[in-house]
């Protein structure tokens, strides 16, 4: 089927959104072929046609400004979705806009105005420093002298690599490559910026600094940002609202902390005490919540409903001297592999 044509009529309250994706459906046709000389043979005269649904039927809209993750297991539909975006891929079905463009006619108008950074592959050439990679940028891209040099101290000294413009890239560190790939990303100034595994392979540096990077991008500039991710730490300081996908559908779409209330109705609820406390009077403090193991023998984990966690925590505070007492939310990395695991069950039972 062909893309459908998108529409701008259909924007609510005169503000077109910075993405808008109805019923996005992109498939992929195979061949299979069994193992050996048989199966190639086989393959020959009789060859298997299968399709596969990469994106099945997806809708979201982004607005200007906000910064979007989008999140899922391996295989999920991820990166198709970014590649459909940014119209690398035609989709099969559905209406995509972007800035008010359909994205698989790549108009040079509207190819100005984004950005595609893929943690996994460089636009960087290897034997050369990263400035040439820019000047040809400026080429292709028209940006005045002026503007070009501007951009460039900004960004350079946002990121930390104004000494390193003119080092060849293959001498240059994972991280500094990273910067280097995220500065040629920018040099245009795109309004909307689709990552995909940006902090992939770094440090813990590293990363955190391209988070702050990303994070005052958005606030200075207002770039719309959709971010896909395994690292946790990356959805969690920078998106205030996640897309979950799994199986080509989207599964959830709403804020992080919706979602932690969602999936896990518990919180964590940790007392420290001055000095050891039996394990029979811990257990019956917790009244039937689960305890953590833990190596601190003055510590104790408790996971308990959060309905329960004020009368849990009361009586924690009678069987011994408390020195410090804490109630959190479970690790983000826990919640999304329960969203995981439950999908994967699903897929199992079916």
């Amino acid at each position: 089927m062909p893309e459908t044509e998108y529409d701008p009529t259909h924007v609510e309250g005169g503000r077109a959104p910075a993405v808008d994706v109805v019923d996005l459906v992109k498939t992929y046709e195979y061949h299979h072929k069994e193992p050996g000389l048989r199966g190639s043979l086989s393959n020959l005269f009789r060859r298997r046609t299968l399709e596969r649904r990469a994106v099945d039927g997806i809708s979201f809209r982004i607005e200007p400004g906000e910064v979007v993750g989008f999140l899922g297991p391996n295989g999920a539909g991820k990166t198709t979705t970014l590649k459909v975006l940014c119209g690398l891929l035609y989709p099969t079905s559905g209406s995509v806009s972007v800035l008010g463009r359909v994205p698989s006619r790549r108009e040079p108008g509207y190819l100005r105005r984004i950005a595609l950074v893929m943690g996994q592959k460089s636009m960087l050439w290897w034997d050369i420093p990263a400035m040439e990679t820019l000047l040809l940028h400026r080429e292709m891209y028209r940006i005045p002298e002026r503007d070009f040099r501007s951009t460039v101290d900004e960004l350079s000294g946002m990121l930390g690599v104004d000494d390193l413009l003119r080092v060849q890239v293959r001498k240059l560190s994972l991280g500094e490559r990273m910067k280097m790939e995220l500065l040629a990303a920018l040099l245009h100034r795109p309004d909307v910026l689709f990552l995909d595994e940006p902090t992939i392979g770094l440090d813990v540096v590293s990363q955190q600094r391209v988070r702050e990077f990303l994070r005052d991008l958005n606030r200075e500039r207002g770039t719309t940002i959709l971010l896909t991710s395994h690292y946790m730490a990356d959805i969690e300081q920078l998106c205030p609202r996640v897309l979950v996908i799994d199986r080509g559908r989207i599964g959830y779409d709403g804020s992080l902390a919706s979602l932690v209330v969602k999936t896990a109705p518990h919180k964590l609820l940790t007392a420290v005490f001055t000095e050891p406390v039996p394990e029979a009077d811990l257990v019956a403090a917790a009244g039937g919540a689960a305890l953590r193991p833990c190596d601190d023998p003055l510590k104790v984990e408790v996971s308990v409903p959060r309905e329960q966690v004020a009368d849990v925590a009361a009586r924690l505070l009678r069987v011994g001297r408390v020195a410090d007492v804490g109630i959190e939310e479970p690790p983000v990395e826990e919640v999304i592999r329960a969203v995981f695991g439950a999908a994967a069950d699903e897929r199992t039972l079916s």
